[in-house]
């Protein structure tokens, strides 16, 4: 079961970062950081999961000291910048959806690429500190596992791992469903109306605003543009404005639509990580606290894997709800089918 998850994970994963690499319009900004952290579930799925798989199954660790060290920081590295890829990811669309003009002249794959850069240098610094206190035990040779007598390295990398990113997660959805939500609830209804007029403005960029003026249901009444006498038929004009206001009507409903999914998606996904990683967390702050407390070894073998079960999660989670995504990844089994 352990080892079919563990495939899994690095198909489902492996398939995200083809798909991105390969689909010209998934090429974004937005899509690199989600390929980003397809990256870092496959290091878990190929660096991490299969040494726990062995480690699990035998109950005891035969793989040496140096490889004991590798694998702890491997395993606290990758999981880390797994986490905070969801955070970095939040924090992407929260300023997308609440400062959208600015943002987008902001929003390159270059400071994608520093958000990612600043993600792996504070996983390292949470994944180091136990490299530097560990003295040769006997029992290391048989056990491999995170010293938790250092309470204040507990602390420290529980916090900056999971408790503090979902704070900041919490948080920034909140604001994304709010902003989301206002958004959408802005888009003009239709029922019982008819768009019959748009006014075209050119600002002063030389861009086009669009503003409808409604009338209800005055199927048969004509308004025509105001000033100035174009020359054209007025029949043939309005026309024109009601094709456009149509238009621009249909493509506010489909950001809408768009707006509303990837707020669902988000979501879903904080769900997920919240489920599988705080029992792991809540069990492993404890343990580092209450050195009285005994819970059954068991108990570390699931919320370890429930933690990891996060990094098969995101990337169905992503080829599931996001269109641009599933058609991608449509075309892709298609061309190898074919081919």
């Amino acid at each position: 079961m352990l080892a079919i998850v563990t495939l899994a994970t690095a198909l489902s994963n492996a398939f995200v970062i083809a798909t991105i690499f390969l689909t010209r319009k998934l090429h974004t900004p937005a899509n690199f950081l989600i390929g980003s952290l397809a990256v870092t579930d496959l290091l878990v799925s190929i660096l991490v999961m299969p040494f726990s798989i062995v480690y699990t199954v035998s109950k005891t660790w035969t793989l040496g000291q140096i490889v004991c060290d590798i694998w702890l920081s491997s395993d606290i590295t990758f999981c880390t910048a797994s986490i905070l890829h969801l955070c970095v990811i939040a924090l992407d669309r929260y300023w997308a959806i609440t400062d959208a003009l600015e943002y987008s002249k902001r929003r390159t794959v270059r400071r994608a690429a520093l958000m990612v850069v600043v993600v792996w240098v504070i996983s390292v610094s949470i994944s180091m500190p136990p490299l530097f206190w560990r003295q040769a035990k006997a029992q290391e040779l048989t056990e491999c596992m995170v010293n938790t007598d250092q309470i204040s390295y507990t602390l420290y990398s529980t916090f900056g791992a999971f408790y503090v990113p979902t704070v900041l997660l919490v948080i920034l959805y909140g604001r994304i469903y709010v902003a989301a939500r206002s958004r959408i609830f802005k888009t003009p209804a239709t029922s019982g109306k008819r768009f019959t007029a748009a006014q075209l403005i050119q600002n002063s960029t030389g861009s086009s605003l669009c503003s409808l003026n409604s009338t209800s249901n005055q199927e048969g009444q004509v308004h025509p543009g105001g000033g100035g006498g174009g020359g054209g038929s007025p029949h043939f004009t309005n026309s024109v404005k009601v094709k456009l206001a149509d238009s621009v009507l249909e493509r506010k409903r489909l950001c809408a639509a768009r707006e509303k999914k990837a707020t669902k998606t988000l979501g879903i996904i904080l769900g997920a990580f919240i489920v599988c990683w705080l029992p792991f967390f809540v069990f492993t702050l404890v343990m580092g606290i209450c050195k009285d407390c005994w819970f059954h070894p068991v108990l570390f073998d699931v919320f370890t894997w429930l933690g990891y079960l996060n990094s098969l999660i995101n990337p169905v989670i992503y080829t599931a709800f996001n269109d641009d995504f599933k058609q991608a990844f449509h075309k892709l089994t298609k061309f190898k089918r074919c081919y």
